[in-house]
């Protein structure tokens, strides 16, 4: 694999950078995870309608406890308190996906670095990258158990894809080995900054710009009362039609990634979504949200099975789509 490799999904995403028409014609599923080994078949069918629908769904029942996302809520909010001297000494390495940022991701769709700070958590290249047990008690055993939680759930729903795919049951638990060192599924806490009041209402402004995921799925953790998340509906990058995705504390927003259409031969649809900034009665505070991206091992192979796309190893993939996302910046 080489630094040429052409990737639609680039091409694509850096056409996505204006405001769009916003319209609620479209309906983002809520799909209900309890007595799962039971109803797997009905929950298969669920995912799969929104899967290659909006390409977005939100998770109920899901298993994860109300008190263990507030906890995990509380202490990225505590994490992103910290001195910036002591966030400093845990830069992010861009290339193992690892560390602490602070405006530096650049969409291709705006040109301009989102309004925000996020702590990336990778398990095998965290070494150097924990903040100490005296500045922040209790931290890295519990963000490894969360991101644990977050795996499991995630393996669940691949496993239905996998079924649906004609793969077996735990043919993405095998790419997505926990316990091997080619491991690069990562956690992320993100911090979007309060809005400040000459951004109000200013055209082109996003707390994340337009973009598609690079993974093969996200489950996505936010706040009730903390929108501005936005999906545009179909894969058509120039339907510039943009729906709100209501947040909620207890359900799990979860999308397809780039990966897993890839792997899916564009069956399964990777969406454009984006952070908007917010309206004039809305909630202008700061905005915490925490996503769980299902990557690939870096070993591992993505291959179409009908060829849609040339084969192409994970890392190769993830570097690349990390590189334009940092174009600025020297690597």
């Amino acid at each position: 694999m080489t630094a040429e490799y052409s990737l639609q999904e680039l091409k694509k995403e850096a056409r996505m950078g204006g405001p769009g028409i916003e319209t609620t014609d479209r309906h983002v599923p809520v799909i209900d995870l309890s007595d799962f080994e039971a109803r797997k078949p009905e929950i298969t069918e669920e995912l799969w309608a929104a899967a290659t629908g909006i390409g977005f769904f939100q998770l109920v029942n899901h298993g994860i406890e109300r008190a263990t996302v507030d906890r995990a809520f509380a202490i990225a909010e505590e994490f992103f308190a910290l001195p910036t001297a002591v966030k400093e000494r845990l830069p992010l390495d861009k290339s193992l996906n690892a560390g602490w940022e602070f405006l530096t991701q650049v969409r291709p769709s705006v040109g301009t670095p989102d309004q925000k700070e996020s702590y990336q958590v990778t398990r095998p290249h965290m070494e150097g990258r924990w903040p100490a047990e005296e500045e922040l008690a209790g931290f890295r055993e519990f963000v490894l158990g969360f991101e644990s939680r977050c795996w499991e759930v995630a393996m669940r729903v691949l496993s239905c894809f996998a079924d649906r795919l004609g793969f077996d049951s735990d043919f993405f638990a095998r790419a997505h080995d926990p316990a091997s060192d080619q491991y690069q599924s990562t956690l992320r806490l993100i911090h979007y900054f309060a809005l400040p009041e000459e951004l109000r209402d200013r055209p082109g402004t996003w707390r994340a710009g337009a973009h598609t995921d690079f993974d093969c799925l996200t489950l996505l953790f936010q706040r009730d009362g903390q929108g501005g998340l936005q999906v545009c509906p179909g894969r058509d990058a120039d339907a510039q039609e943009w729906t709100s995705v209501t947040p909620s504390s207890d359900a799990i927003t979860c999308n397809i990634g780039d990966m897993l259409m890839r792997w899916s031969d564009d069956r399964l649809l990777s969406n454009f979504h984006r952070v908007r900034v917010p309206g004039a009665d809305e909630y202008t505070g700061p905005r915490y949200s925490i996503p769980f991206f299902a990557q690939a091992n870096r070993d591992v192979v993505i291959e179409s099975p009908l060829g849609t796309y040339p084969p192409i190893t994970a890392a190769e993939y993830l570097r690349e789509r990390v590189n334009a996302n940092y174009a600025h910046r020297a690597m």
